[in-house]
Parts: structure tokens; sequence; C-alpha cells
């Protein structure tokens, strides 16, 4: 009975310092030197570049509607015959003209996740008025700072081009500074 107990000792032992300390040190120290961006966060001085923020006012781009609730991660689950679902997309709506922009559907409408980060391309352009004139920016100059701001598909075929909104938030605060400073 003490071999049994001795070997169950040596084992548990021996997994805990292999699972509990060497695999986690090691996946740690490769992700930090293969992805360092990703595996700190995607940090920048303003938050993460993975987890939509709330914008508000004119003189920011705006994210997808649901880019401003952490806590509720996760898809609403409301149909497209869901009343909750069309009361929820006119009141946004309402928003966008209140603020000037003519919205598209990435604008008004949640993602799968509950915290996508990004916006489609024409969705940021659909904004460019709106922030182009509270920064007292040309639209022009704004609209060459959305075009810089496109990430292009995976691989080159999957997916569809989008626009991180803190990142071009970040690049809009930077041609402010420049342009007023």
């Amino acid at each position: 009975m003490l071999v049994q107990l001795r070997r169950s000792i040596i084992v548990s032992a021996i997994f805990f310092v292999l699972l509990g300390l060497v695999y986690p040190l090691v996946t740690t120290g490769l992700a930090q030197v293969v992805f360092p961006h990703q595996a700190n966060g995607s940090l920048t001085s303003n938050g993460s570049t993975l987890i939509g923020q709330r914008w508000s006012g004119r003189r920011w781009f705006h994210g997808r509607a649901d880019a401003f609730n952490a806590m509720a991660s996760g898809a609403s689950n409301l149909g497209p015959n869901s009343k909750a679902l069309e009361e929820f997309v006119a009141k946004e709506v309402r928003y966008y003209h209140h603020l000037g922009v003519n919205p598209t559907a990435s604008l008004v409408t949640g993602s799968g996740s509950g915290l996508d980060p990004d916006v489609s391309v024409a969705g940021a352009y659909a904004q460019v008025g709106m922030v182009a004139k509270a920064n007292g920016l040309s639209s022009s100059a704004v609209s060459r700072l959305v075009a810089s701001q496109i990430v292009g598909q995976q691989f080159g075929f999957l997916g569809s081009q989008y626009i991180n909104v803190l990142s071009l938030n970040e690049a809009l605060a930077t041609l402010v500074r420049h342009t007023k400073g």
C-alpha cells in the first residue's frame, strides 16, 4: 500500500511540474516571442484593439451598436422578426440621424460576439462628414485617414475588409493634433 501511495505522489508531482509550471511557461514564452502584441492583450494607451468601445459625440468614429458592454458578450439571439430588435435598430438609426450620419447596417446592428472592435469600411466612410466637421478638418483629409486604416481580407481572400475603430480614432487624434498644432 505504501508503494502505491509513494508512486501516486511522485506521478502527481511530475504532472504538477510538467502541466502546472513547464507547459504554461513554455506557451507563454512562445506567445511572447511569436505574437507579442496579441499575447499582451493588444493594448494601446486607449484600450484594447480586440474589444469594441463606445465612442460618443461627433468628434469620433463610432463602432458597432454593441461595442460598449463588455459584460454582455455574445449575441442577443433576437431574430429578424423580433420587435425588440426592430426598436433597438430604430433607436440607433435615430441617434445617427441626430449626429447627421446616414448609418449603414453595421453601425446599427450588433455582432455575433457583442464585442466587435471593428466597423465596415462603408460604416466608417458614412461618418466622414460628421467627424470632419466636428474636428475642423476637410472631408478629403478624413477620407484619406479612413482609407489608410483599412485592414484587408485575411490571407487575401477570407472575410471582408474592415476598420478597427480604436486604431482609426487614435490616428484621428494624431491628425487633429498635427493639424491644429
